[in-house]
């Protein structure tokens, strides 16, 4: 592990919240399975209301606070007890909702490498997002610093989109996501391209 990963590690307390991150806990976590090391990080896209941005309704959802009246599509939503251990919005602030010694509610149904429950061995970061535009530069800078600080703090072995682990069930993070800007890191295991 270089240099650069080390001192990035420093910005993970030892009970698995980064120091510069905004904290909004979501109640919707539990632990993860005993013994069980982080080895994968899922990378995944999301806009509430769809394609729109900087609204509260992220928050909203992963909080179990989403209004179904604020929007027709809140409605079909309101309900999932879902949320992601990061968020890197649209100007690149960081929120952190859960741990990264538990397990967030991201994935769903999912495999890896032939191991189900991903929730159990990964940390998901959400990208706002969608499949219809590219993302900011100033969020791959803040996506390649968490990747690198939580690479350099856990043993990860890949980097994968949620349609990586949920094939033909998601899409994102989508067609305009760019996997070399990741891979340029160099000391990352299995990013995928």
């Amino acid at each position: 592990m270089n240099r650069l990963l080390s001192n990035l590690a420093s910005g993970i307390s030892p009970d698995g919240w980064l120091g510069d991150a905004l904290r909004l806990e979501s109640p919707n976590h539990d632990d993860r399975p005993q013994g069980e090391a982080v080895s994968l990080i899922v990378v995944h896209a999301i806009s509430l209301p769809p394609g729109q941005f900087g609204g509260d309704g992220i928050v909203q959802l992963f909080s179990n606070r989403l209004d179904p009246a604020a929007h027709p599509y809140f409605s079909q939503i309101s309900a999932l007890r879902v949320s992601a251990h990061f968020l890197v919005r649209r100007d690149g602030e960081l929120i952190q909702f859960v741990s990264c010694r538990q397990r967030a509610w991201h994935a769903g149904l999912s495999s890896w490498h032939g191991r189900q429950r991903c929730n159990d061995f990964s940390v998901g970061i959400e990208l706002e997002g969608c499949d219809e535009l590219p993302f900011e530069d100033v969020q791959y800078t803040r996506l390649l610093t968490v990747v690198a600080r939580l690479s350099a703090h856990y043993p990860v072995d890949a980097v994968v989109g949620h349609r990586d682990v949920s094939p033909g069930r998601k899409s994102d993070p989508g067609p305009h996501f760019d996997w070399r800007r990741l891979a340029s890191i160099g000391d990352l295991p299995g990013v995928l391209r």
